[in-house]
């Protein structure tokens, strides 16, 4: 009979790629295969004796705690998965096969490394969920409130901030910024001394450890406030170029930033960017919408909303509005002598005025040619109204500076009250309209 060599257990369970871990009742190792090492980095005799729930993530300790008790119940665990923490402070994730010895009063479990297969999957979700984002969100700060919760199922990222770049004024913006002790910084320009701006001038990652004594020629190194031990920064990659850096930062000395982490924000950034610029050109198609492309007023359906909606709040609270019918005199000489683009420039500094004329609460549209509306809201007095008109027809008659020429234009302005004059918008407008044209037929630049 042929003989066969005969390979000692031992050497069998040290040449498995998955660990072998034996527990004792008090919860401590008394036993770990080779391959523990490779998988948590600890060499055996640093697991044996200690307790097994030392190596555990600490999010993940309750329900490790909870599977043990059932295991040792007399409930195998096939498929049971959670987190240690590597000796070198890197997480990885672990699926173990674990059932429990009456006899020898021990658990006995087998554990594979399922790292890589977790994050493959996670980045898959993640990439996903910011899809979505994209789609439900309703403006861009509620994008960013999902970006950041993505992010962070990722990796560390409580402190976490997007800086994006406009390249038309050469500024970098802070629209969203979550941090434990820093405030957003105000609005800086590219060649400011921040790390983001270093970011998006470069488009490379920027990666700040306690290890980093020096930055290499080129790269700035600003105080970083209340000595901040890691921060990660990526490049928003779009098809435009680079729009902005999305940063994580954390002040826990354990924690690094790895290699693995900064792969893993690249693999998102190009999605988060499209996601970005989505919702910038959905934002921006809805305002067109409803603005003038010239003025950025709100147009003729916007104002009317606005006005309605005001009217609906005057009646509920019993309060006063009023309505101004705005219209320049002898623009239309201006047009013809000058040229349109004189015009253009004229009709924008008007709107400019209109706006430096009234309070923030208060709307100014521009409802076509040389027409302007103006809503007085919650008025205390009719007083204010005719007030307001003058301070506009006041306004306006300055003279303008427009390309080398020197403009002189002036305003008939026709006001309406609520509810003297109506008790709705088309009645308003209307009334406004008709006093807006007494005051042009009575030589202009006055108020009806």
């Amino acid at each position: 009979m042929k003989t066969y060599s005969h390979i000692p257990p031992g050497n069998i369970m040290d040449l498995l790629l998955d660990a072998i871990c034996v527990v004792d009742a008090r919860g401590c190792f008394v036993f770990v295969s080779a391959a523990c090492e490779r998988i948590f980095g600890y060499p055996p005799e640093e697991m044996i004796g200690r307790p097994m729930i030392d190596f555990v993530f600490h999010e993940d300790r309750t329900r490790t705690l909870q599977a043990a008790k059932e295991i040792v119940d007399g409930q195998p665990q096939p498929h049971f998965e959670n987190r240690y923490v590597r000796k070198d402070g890197q997480i990885v994730h672990i699926m173990w096969s674990a059932r429990w010895s009456e006899a020898d009063q021990v658990r006995v479990a087998v554990a594979r490394d399922v790292t890589e297969r977790k994050r493959a999957d996670t980045m898959q979700a993640a990439l996903y969920a910011i899809s979505e984002a994209a789609h439900s969100a309703g403006d861009l700060i509620a994008l960013f409130e999902q970006i950041h919760q993505i992010i962070g199922g990722l990796l560390p990222a409580v402190n976490f901030f997007i800086t994006l770049y406009d390249k038309s004024k050469g500024e970098l913006t802070y629209p969203y910024y979550v941090d434990q002790y820093d405030q957003a910084p105000t609005p800086q320009k590219l060649d400011s001394a921040a790390l983001s701006a270093e970011v998006i001038r470069t488009g490379q990652v920027l990666l700040y450890t306690p290890d980093s004594r020096a930055f290499p020629p080129g790269q700035v190194r600003p105080a970083l406030g209340r000595d901040s031990l890691n921060w990660l920064g990526v490049p928003l990659h779009a098809k435009k170029g680079v729009i902005g850096a999305l940063v994580v930062k954390n002040y826990c000395a354990e924690t690094r930033y790895t290699q693995k982490d900064i792969e893993l924000l690249q693999f998102v950034s190009t999605q988060i960017a499209t996601a970005i610029e989505r919702k910038q050109m959905d934002i921006w198609l809805q305002h067109i919408a409803r603005h003038d492309p010239l003025t950025d007023l709100p147009n003729r359906a916007l104002f009317h909303d606005r006005l309605q909606t005001s009217l609906r709040r005057a009646k509920r609270n019993q309060t006063l509005l009023s309505l101004l019918y705005i219209d320049l005199d002898k623009f239309k000489q201006i047009n013809d002598t000058l040229g349109h683009p004189i015009g253009d420039l004229l009709l924008q500094e008007v709107a400019h005025r209109l706006k430096q004329c009234v309070r923030e609460s208060d709307t100014v549209g521009r409802i076509g040619g040389d027409e302007f509306l103006v809503l007085l809201h919650d008025i205390s007095l009719p007083e204010n109204a005719r007030m307001v008109a003058e301070k506009i027809r006041i306004a306006l008659c300055r003279h303008y500076d427009l390309a080398d020429h020197r403009v002189h234009v002036s305003p008939s302005i026709g006001v309406a009250l609520y509810p003297e004059h109506g008790d709705d918008y088309q009645q308003l407008i209307r009334y406004a309209d008709e006093a807006m044209y007494d005051a042009k037929k009575n030589g202009g630049n006055r108020f009806r």
